[in-house]
């Protein structure tokens, strides 16, 4: 049951439960680090605005600013937290300065008492065609439960 509320809210977010390029293979093209402030979790939703750096295998760093919301089970208040993504691509991809700017989202897990962990694995971007691995997860503080979908939005800051 909770798979099919899972994929059905996926849909209903436009992202499909695969990347676009399921059956290729993805290669890592950087990384994304992005800092989020403190959160307060409502029972359904919850929301906190990102900054985000992107450092690309082979470019300049950028960087994005965004919002991430998760849908479900948030219960609680936490502090600053800080999410660390590899950034896939599907083999032969060209990547071009601000292509991360879009909506990625996936299941997401976190548990804090005191100081907690979470993981975030998330697909989106131009064309759907970038997939966000955390590397590290995030570190916070404060007293939280969050079960659910997560959406991050983010737009290239010039």
């Amino acid at each position: 049951m909770a798979t099919g509320l899972t994929l059905l809210a996926l849909l209903a977010a436009g992202i499909p439960a695969q990347p676009a390029a399921a059956g290729q293979d993805h290669v890592k093209i950087g990384v994304l680090t992005c800092a989020a402030g403190v959160e307060i979790g409502l029972l359904i939703t919850s929301g906190e605005k990102v900054r985000c750096s992107f450092v690309p295998d082979k470019h300049e760093s950028e960087h994005y600013y965004g919002h991430i919301r998760k849908f479900g089970l948030d219960i609680g208040i936490t502090a600053a937290s800080v999410i660390v993504w590899a950034v896939l691509a599907a083999e032969g991809t060209q990547y071009t300065t601000g292509a991360l700017a879009g909506t990625y989202a996936g299941v997401s897990a976190e548990e804090t008492l005191a100081l907690g962990l979470g993981a975030n694995l998330l697909i989106g971007g131009s064309n759907k065609g970038f997939v966000l691995q955390p590397l590290s997860v995030q570190g916070q503080a404060g007293l939280n439960l969050a079960v659910g979908v997560s959406v991050l939005e983010l737009e290239h800051r010039r």
